[in-house]
């Protein structure tokens, strides 16, 4: 079948509650693009946010928990690519894409920028060194498929106003001959820990069910299936 709308979503950090992430998405036939950062994907590196603490998981207690889904650069150490020299790049970026390789047996083709910073050394390494697309934190609100994937902007955020709304715009599309639409949601899993909500995506994964005329794909084979790659 040749699809002319897909669906992907994006979620950073490796967080424990990438666990139930991964529990609903799975249940709804979705896939997701992960994005970790192996130099410090520890239990040890937690934070809090509105007074609760906020754990990234061990390596050692990942497993095959991303089975099915993609596994994708977040930066060795979480550090914003803006300034760095190339040993810094070296380290940061090319790390990261090494214990990919190493952990999950895939080499990652793509990336989300930490705190959604860059600059045009970064992403001119990223390019040199096999990385093909790159999230940013910006939204669209929209369903194009990017002339620019290593500057990637999402369709939106999954806490944005509109989402249920663009949701069911993306659902009621008719692509004209030729046209090709992509929902990008993305975010943090801790966010729905945070927020106690949940039952956002629960939601928003409901409204596909039985869409069979929508491709539910990672980012990169959505990007592949596409031509945008």
């Amino acid at each position: 079948m040749e699809y002319r709308k897909a669906i992907t979503f994006s979620y950073d950090d490796g967080i424990e509650s990438d666990r139930k992430l991964v529990e609903i998405f799975n249940k709804y036939g979705m896939k997701c693009t992960f994005n970790l950062n192996t130099g410090i994907q520890s239990r040890s590196s937690q934070f809090e946010i509105e007074g609760k603490d906020i754990f990234r998981m061990d390596q050692e207690s990942i497993g095959d928990l991303y089975k099915g889904h993609e596994i994708a650069v977040h930066g060795l150490t979480h550090r914003a690519p803006v300034e760095m020299t190339q040993e810094e790049m070296d380290e940061e970026f090319g790390r990261d894409m090494e214990n990919i390789t190493r952990i999950y047996g895939k080499k990652p083709v793509g990336m989300a920028y930490a705190y959604g910073a860059y600059d045009a050394s970064a992403v001119d390494y990223l390019l040199k060194h096999g990385i093909v697309y790159g999230r940013t934190v910006e939204s669209t609100h929209r369903f194009d498929i990017p002339e620019k994937p290593i500057l990637l902007k999402a369709t939106c955020h999954h806490n944005d106003e509109q989402l249920f709304e663009l949701a069911q715009k993306f659902l009621d599309a008719d692509p004209l001959p030729g046209e090709k639409l992509l929902f990008y949601i993305w975010g943090h899993s801790y966010e729905y820990y945070v927020n106690d909500n949940w039952d956002r995506l629960e939601r928003l994964c409901k409204m596909f069910e039985g869409r069979n005329d929508i491709f539910r794909g990672t980012n990169r084979e959505c990007l592949e299936m596409f031509g945008a790659i």
